[in-house]
């Protein structure tokens, strides 16, 4: 049982991970001023499909950092702390910063990407 607790946890942490990776891919890329009709239709539907794409990968990249650390790091200093949530949200956050800035720097600085 507490297997499929623990399973159930970073499910939810994966999830949130993937909705970050979205959301800062949203930010990178800004809003889709493309029309939605003609043969713009098919250039509005790429810019959805390679948000997501993008997107993805880069929420599974900050989820498997943030489930590295917290098996190997947090789970062992937060062990009965009432806010353990909050910090651990708090970790994501900083996860997604430092995959965002590598990001800019292997795309725009290096441009390797």
């Amino acid at each position: 049982m507490k297997t499929l607790k623990q399973i159930g946890a970073y499910s939810i942490w994966a999830i949130i991970a993937l909705l970050l990776g979205i959301g800062y891919m949203r930010i990178v890329l800004g809003p889709n001023e493309t029309a939605k009709d003609g043969l713009w239709y098919l250039l509005h539907v790429f810019y959805d499909l390679g948000l997501l794409h993008v997107g993805l990968v880069i929420g599974v990249v900050i989820a498997v950092l943030f489930i590295f650390l917290d098996m190997v790091y947090l789970k062992k200093k937060l062990k009965d702390r009432k806010k353990s949530k909050g910090i651990r949200f708090l970790f994501l956050l900083a996860i997604t910063m430092v995959v965002g800035v590598i990001h800019y720097i292997l795309e725009k600085v290096i441009d390797v990407i």
